[in-house]
């Protein structure tokens, strides 16, 4: 599991905070609400979280059945995490969310708002530098925080206002866009070293 390390923790809180984006999931779920479709806060978090728990542990185990090393998918993160930065950054939508499922707290709440594929990724992409204890202390008070801006979504969104949600997004949008490059080159960096040390 590795030590506990305090920079570490932030972090990987950061990262997931960004990737998650509860915040910037405000308006999607008041429309959600607002066309009848009920969100319960309690099980929306447990199953995120249960199934980005299993992803972090399970995935690793998937990645060597595909012969894939963490390296190589942390660079593959990086520009997935890149991708969601622009969306963020620039207002334009890359990953298309639609699915057949009309009940709202599984789909499209948990997966994909929550626990979707750049959240998957981030957190094996986190797995190459960090301490497990440290990514899942980051992802549990991440949990913890979705669960307070879920019972609280409609006070949430009075108290920052539209504008500031917008500035919210924009702002986590270039610290995603700083953690994939960060991602990208350090992982990159280690795949040089391992490919010159097969030679």
């Amino acid at each position: 599991m590795g030590s506990f390390n305090i920079q570490e923790f932030v972090s990987a809180f950061i990262v997931l905070f960004a990737v998650i984006d509860i915040i910037g999931s405000i308006p999607i779920i008041l429309n959600l609400k607002q066309n009848g479709r009920n969100v319960n806060a309690t099980k929306a978090t447990i199953l995120s979280f249960a199934l980005l728990l299993g992803f972090f542990y399970a995935g690793d185990m998937m990645l060597k059945l595909f012969q894939v090393d963490i390296a190589s998918f942390a660079i593959a993160g990086a520009f997935v995490i890149f991708l969601m930065s622009l969306e963020m950054i620039l207002d334009v939508e890359i990953f298309k969310n639609s699915g057949p499922i009309k009940e709202a707290t599984l789909v499209p709440l948990v997966f994909p708002l929550l626990a979707g594929a750049g959240a998957f990724t981030t957190l094996l992409s986190l797995r190459a530098e960090y301490a497990p204890i440290n990514i899942i202390l980051a992802l549990v008070f991440n949990m913890v925080w979705v669960y307070i801006v879920l019972k609280l979504t409609t006070k949430i969104e009075h108290f920052l206002g539209k504008g500031g949600i917008y500035v919210l997004r924009k702002f986590f949008g270039i610290i995603l866009l700083a953690i994939s490059a960060r991602l990208f080159t350090a992982n990159v960096t280690q795949l040089i070293e391992q490919f010159q040390k097969n030679l």
